[in-house]
């Protein structure tokens, strides 16, 4: 390895294009891009470094106005607020405000496992013989449209521009709306509940975009521009999440593709039926069984680290 180019640890390090803040604990090398800030006088930890980066980084639009040649000189006079005890920085404060912090976070967390039974993370035996079927490549597949597995929900026209919406809920803008966009599932912005239809675990699909991914959304929302939302028909069947969330990998399989871009577009729902896409069958349709038992199965080995991790946390016997 090169030890003449590497960066010590325990420091910040500044992305220079988007002018953002890192805490880097350990040695690290950097490109021409990348500053450091080295603290003085005192040694960062992981909860100092997160004080001073969430208070850095909401600096980040001002920095963004900067050339990259100006920014340390600037860096260096900008001024920042911290929290003092007898005219000295409060460090104390701040590695104890983080942990608040931290606590509430973390049981917030362990209170979602809970409330959606995701605390337990041992494979049942059916899990088990699913979960080897399928990375043996024993379960049977068959081929179906789209558009005879889904329909296109229709929705009230909203008379709204994204640019005039805000970011975050207020008291009269509480419900999600879809967009384009695959930040945060497509529900960057938020409107009136009034007038707006109010839609609840289905997929959503972008009609305008420069990435064509399907997401399941589980928590309310209104579609807003540029974007729809379809729901499962066939069979007259009503799908459970973890079935929905089967089919919407099945779906980006062969709508989120580099083929298309913004310039060549995929287009919206009158094309996007007609595609077909792949699933588990059983008598020549749908295997909703292993749908379910095959998400069931990885959704517990993804969330069996993030269990653990809010038990250890929290003090909780494992």
């Amino acid at each position: 390895m090169d030890e003449e180019h590497k960066i010590q640890e325990n420091c910040l390090a500044i992305g220079m294009m988007g002018m953002q803040f890192f805490y880097m604990e350990k040695e690290f090398y950097a490109g021409q891009f990348t500053k450091r800030a080295i603290p003085k006088s005192f040694s960062l930890n992981k909860k100092l470094a997160s004080y001073f980066t969430t208070v850095l980084n909401k600096k980040q639009d001002f920095f963004k106005n900067l050339l990259v040649r100006q920014f340390e000189q600037t860096f260096n006079n900008e001024k920042i607020q911290l929290p003092t005890k007898n005219g000295k920085i409060d460090f104390t404060f701040m590695e104890e405000f983080i942990t608040k912090l931290e606590t509430k976070r973390v049981e917030k967390l362990d209170n979602y496992l809970e409330d959606n039974n995701l605390k337990d993370y041992n494979l049942t035996d059916e899990e088990k013989q699913v979960l080897a079927s399928f990375e043996n490549g024993k379960i049977e597949w068959g081929e179906f449209r789209i558009g005879k597995l889904f329909e296109k929900i229709k929705t009230n026209k909203l008379q709204f521009k994204a640019s005039e919406l805000p970011k975050e809920q207020t008291d009269k803008y509480t419900l999600p709306c879809l967009t384009s966009s695959f930040n945060n599932q497509g529900l960057n912005y938020f409107v009136p509940k009034d007038e707006a239809t109010v839609l609840k675990n289905v997929i959503s699909i972008p009609s305008n975009s420069d990435i064509y991914r399907a997401y399941f959304q589980s928590q309310d929302f209104t579609v807003l521009s540029d974007a729809y939302a379809i729901q499962w028909i066939y069979d007259d069947m009503q799908l459970s999440n973890n079935q929905y969330l089967f089919t919407v990998p099945c779906i980006n399989k062969v709508t989120d593709l580099k083929i298309y871009s913004y310039k060549n577009k995929l287009g919206g729902w009158n094309i996007v039926k007609d595609k077909y896409i792949n699933l588990p069958i059983k008598n020549k349709k749908p295997d909703y069984k292993i749908m379910q038992t095959l998400i069931s199965a990885i959704q517990k080995q993804v969330i069996k680290d993030v269990v653990l991790y809010v038990d250890k946390k929290l003090g909780k016997s494992l």
